[in-house]
């Protein structure tokens, strides 16, 4: 999927996905399930995903 194709999904600009894809701004929670949501990602994989 693309940059603008998440951020139209997610009703955001392109820029507000470049930025956290890029380090420039975090997500807070809310946010983060969003994008897990339009990703059809399992938000509870992924923060598990980090403890390793």
């Amino acid at each position: 999927m693309t940059q603008a194709q998440v951020a139209e999904k997610l009703g955001r600009p392109q820029s507000f996905v470049a930025k956290y894809e890029g380090g420039e701004r975090r997500l807070d929670i809310i946010e983060f399930l969003d994008v897990t949501a339009v990703l059809d990602a399992d938000p509870c994989e992924i923060l598990l995903s980090l403890r390793s």
